[in-house]
Order: C-alpha cells, then sequence, then structure tokens
C-alpha cells in the first residue's frame, strides 16, 4: 500500500514553499494529523498532513473501502499579525480528523463547525469548505486510488453559517463577493445579511 503522506507532504512544499513551522495531534482512535504553517508574505497558511492517509468514507456504507474513496487535505490562509491565529493548529487537526473520528466526506460546499473560535477572539466558529485546484493543485494517485484534493476553508462568522444553511454555500459566496469581503481577514466582521422573514 502507497504511503500518500511523504507525496502529499512535497506537494505542499511546491505549492506553498517550506514550512516554518509544524505540530502534530493524535485523538484517540485515529492517525497523527499534522498541521504545516507556511508564510508568504502577509499571509500565513496553514496545511494540514494525515487527512488524506485513508479514503474518506460513505458513512451509510457497510464496509468502509480501504482503496477508493475520495481523499483530501485541508488549507486556510489568513493575514499574519492581525491575530494569534497559530492557535488554529489544534482546531485544524480537529476538522481534518472528522473523516475518522466522525464519518463524515468533507466536501465543497460543505459546512465544518470547529465549537469554539478558531484562535483566540476569532469571531469565527466553523469554516465553508471551498473548490479545490486554486492554490494546491490536485496530486493524482497511481489507479485505483483517487486523487488528493486540497481544499481551501473560508472562515464564516455564525451569522453567516446560519445565512448559508437557508440560501446555500453559493449564495453566501456571491454574497462575500458583491460585498468585496476580504476572506483572510482574521478579524473581519461578518458580510451584510438580509434575512428575510419566511
Amino acid at each position: 500500500m502507497v504511503d500518500v503522506l511523504p507525496l502529499v507532504e512535497a506537494r505542499l512544499n511546491t505549492a506553498l514553499g517550506e514550512p516554518d513551522a509544524r505540530a502534530a495531534v493524535t485523538f484517540l482512535g485515529t492517525d497523527r494529523i499534522e498541521v504545516l504553517r507556511f508564510q508568504e508574505g502577509d499571509v500565513v497558511r496553514y496545511a494540514t498532513l494525515g487527512m488524506s492517509q485513508h479514503p474518506m468514507a460513505d458513512p451509510t456504507a457497510m464496509l468502509a473501502d480501504p482503496v477508493k474513496g475520495p481523499r483530501a487535505e485541508l488549507v486556510l490562509s489568513v493575514r499574519a499579525g492581525v491575530a494569534d491565529t497559530d492557535k488554529v493548529f489544534r482546531p485544524l487537526a480537529v476538522l481534518a480528523a472528522s473523516p475518522q473520528v466522525e464519518g463524515v466526506v468533507v466536501t465543497p460546499g460543505a459546512s465544518l463547525e470547529v465549537g469554539e473560535p478558531l484562535w483566540p477572539g476569532a469571531p469565527f466558529t466553523s469554516v465553508l469548505v471551498g473548490e479545490p485546484g486554486g492554490l494546491v493543485g490536485d496530486l493524482e494517485l497511481d489507479a485505483p486510488l483517487d486523487p488528493v484534493r486540497f481544499l481551501p476553508l473560508l472562515p464564516m462568522t455564525s451569522n453567516e453559517a446560519a445565512w448559508k444553511r437557508v440560501h446555500g454555500a453559493q449564495a453566501l459566496q456571491e454574497r462575500w463577493l458583491a460585498n468585496g469581503t476580504d476572506l483572510r481577514d482574521p478579524a473581519r466582521r461578518s458580510v451584510p445579511l438580509d434575512i428575510a422573514p419566511e
């Protein structure tokens, strides 16, 4: 069985440069998840390493396929020096472990709830999973393995998360775009949301 993690780390290094910090978190009954930090100008990026070791299994399947199934890692980009975002290592590891722990398949458009601020004082307790292929391209693996996709995480305020549940991910992203929202600003306020009464 191929060990995909060295290939994943090489892809991250190619796309983002060498990491300047890393932390490892192990949860009971799961494989170790690492979070790597990459600095690029005034932007700091955090990428998980370990989520793609195993394919994500459909929670309704009787038996998880050890080979086939979607594989992914998570990437969060924020502006450096605005907040203590290095406290995001553990919440990111929790999200990356969720396919193993909770049997969820993480896909673009999904909301992932952390249950606490992403970092001290953060107005975000959840993230929207964005479309892959932008910052870090898909990592093709030998058949029959699915490629590893690198999914960007977009922090959401509680109001945005509630609005997204009603109107959908596409509508929220259009609202962000229309308002020129800087999704990398770790201290940004919620985008204006006009929630019409039912």
